[in-house]
């Protein structure tokens, strides 16, 4: 019998966003360890449900966890953009639900070999291993700005500047200790993160494309022919947190007429849909006693319901 690795966060708020999906297919885009994807199964036993990952780990894994629920799983792998566009493409509506979790998953931070944590011994940090970029190229290759911009903009760094520079100045690096070592002084204390994950943070974005991929999956949710489903993000970084809040505000916007037009000539008929989440949803205190990864997870819900005959 496998090993549970961890414990999939916001999993009781996962299941309440998706309890009016009594039949058809939900995709989990980030199926890593295949934590919710389990737990969706198991409490709607009419459900189907697609599994996406790029990594060959994950669906080894996962294909295993997954086992008992037989022909109601199917898992696919590739960037999850893509493959999400192309499940809903192919199902229609029988598609009920898209569930992502954004960023890193347990299984790649756990496993040092792949290069994620500050303590690693390599400079990896590639959610799919055979992706053309890694860190190392990131962090020894790319220019002293390059690096300032991906800091300030992915890691919110406030000294970016002094950080890129330092990093220059003391490459090539070979792992992530090291590097984390090389720039640990420069980093403000005191916080319940270690000084080093949001230079960590800035160049696993930057290396996965991660923010691309969300605003690429959104594009496909919003393009898609689907009249009605239930679109679920969770994210741990406020930039992914801005991207999705202010998409789901877009798409309920039933105006979208400039904001200095005198009167509405737009037809006020664009809404696709309803905000379920007016507030991002975060862990409960027990879930954050028992998993400490689920202190910056936000959940926000969007229900999509269109009418095309408008």
């Amino acid at each position: 019998m496998q090993e549970t690795p961890h414990i999939p966060v916001l999993y009781r708020e996962v299941i309440e966003a998706f309890s009016s999906c009594k039949e058809g297919i939900v995709v989990d885009c980030t199926m890593g360890y295949g934590g919710h994807s389990s737990l969706l199964l198991e409490n709607n036993p009419s459900l189907s449900l697609v599994g996406i990952d790029q990594d060959p780990t994950a669906i080894a894994f996962s294909s295993k966890r997954l086992e008992p629920y037989g022909k109601r799983v199917t898992i696919r792998r590739g960037r999850f953009s893509e493959v999400a566009a192309e499940v809903m493409a192919e199902n229609g509506e029988k598609i009920c639900g898209i569930l992502a979790d954004i960023g890193v998953s347990s299984l790649q931070l756990d496993q040092r070999e792949r290069g994620f944590s500050y303590e690693s011994d390599r400079l990896d940090m590639r959610m799919n291993p055979d992706a053309p970029l890694s860190a190392d190229e990131v962090v020894n290759t790319y220019s002293q700005s390059a690096l300032e911009t991906i800091l300030r903009e992915y890691g919110e760094v406030t000294n970016a500047r002094k950080v890129a520079e330092t990093i220059v100045s003391k490459r090539p690096f070979s792992s992530a200790k090291e590097l984390s070592n090389a720039i640990f002084h420069l980093m403000p204390k005191g916080k319940k993160i270690h000084p080093s994950t949001l230079v960590m943070q800035a160049i696993r974005i930057e290396v996965n494309d991660e923010l691309g991929e969300l605003t690429r999956l959104l594009d496909a949710v919003e393009s898609s022919a689907i009249k009605h489903m239930r679109v679920a993000i969770i994210t741990f970084h406020s930039l992914e947190d801005r991207i999705v809040k202010n998409r789901f505000a877009r798409w309920a916007k039933n105006c979208i007429c400039p904001d200095e037009a005198m009167r509405c000539t737009c037809g006020n008929n664009h809404a696709i849909g309803k905000v379920l989440t007016k507030k991002p949803l975060i862990a409960q205190e027990d879930e954050l006693r028992e998993n400490s990864r689920s202190r910056s997870a936000k959940l926000r819900v969007f229900e999509i319901k269109r009418d095309f005959s408008k």
